[in-house]
């Protein structure tokens, strides 16, 4: 039998993981949960493409991770408009089916936590929120365990003349990214030397703020729906998010902007 595009996709399965828990059904149930799995995909093919930045980083390949920050800014774009599409839920509407959810929260997403740590942002606290055992949990800790992308990025500056300082070279890795102006300084001096570097940095970036632009407007979307009340399950709603909000992934190429 020739394949098809339904099962190429696994449409049919794909389709049938919707299962709203409100009964009677809520209408509005279906658009929280279409939204937030299509994160989650989102979320797998960042991780994908961010773990390619790091080898591509480490072999000292330019062009490839231009391509690939190329691919993650512009998911986040999408990952930001979909932001749009929560918010046409009224907390009237979201009230109505949001004891359904019982103690699940985006709160525990493992895979957005997987992607903080990839990207050097690790807490190693955040594990107490993930069930012991789970693969979700076993990756966390594998990431934890793990270099960043900043870590691979350090290597990558090297191959182009950077000093990296020793106390980077070996620093714990569990620990998130901390700037640095040895590094900074080299940034800066590729910057003006370097337009195809140029380049790179300025897509790394434009993906840090986006990022950054995602959390500021998942705490509005969560402000206006619950305001100063506590996440499902007890997550700690929108103080705790607003900790996160102006913590850049790459704080080198922040730092160094007043001087380009």
């Amino acid at each position: 039998m020739d394949l098809t595009y339904t099962d190429y996709l696994f449409v049919e399965e794909l389709l049938a993981l919707q299962k709203p828990r409100s009964d009677p059904v809520e209408h509005d149930e279906l658009l929280f949960i279409v939204v937030h799995q299509a994160y989650e995909l989102w979320f797998k093919l960042l991780l994908h493409e961010l773990d390619k930045v790091k080898a591509d980083f480490v072999a000292g390949r330019t062009y490839p991770a231009i391509s690939t920050f190329k691919r993650v800014r512009t998911i986040m774009k999408v990952a930001v408009e979909q932001v749009d599409i929560v918010e046409t839920l009224t907390p009237m509407s979201f009230n109505s089916f949001r004891d359904r959810l019982d103690k699940a929260s985006g709160f525990q997403s493992s895979q957005f936590r997987e992607m903080e740590f990839l990207l050097g942002y690790k807490r190693a606290e955040m594990l107490k929120h993930q069930k012991a055992g789970t693969p979700g949990y076993e990756q966390l800790v594998k990431r934890l365990n793990e270099p960043s992308v900043v870590d691979s990025f350090y290597t990558y500056l090297a191959h182009h003349g950077v000093t990296i300082p020793e106390q980077l070279k070996t620093r714990d890795v569990t620990l998130p990214t901390q700037p640095d102006e040895t590094v900074e300084e080299g940034i800066l001096r590729l910057y003006k030397s370097q337009p195809d570097l140029e380049i790179l940095f300025e897509l790394m970036t434009d993906f840090d703020e986006g990022l950054q632009e995602w959390r500021y407007r998942h705490i509005k979307l969560v402000e206006r729906t619950i305001g100063s009340k506590r996440g499902t399950g007890g997550s700690l709603g929108v103080e705790f998010l607003k900790r996160s909000l102006f913590h850049p992934v790459f704080p080198d190429l922040w730092a160094i902007r007043h001087r380009l």
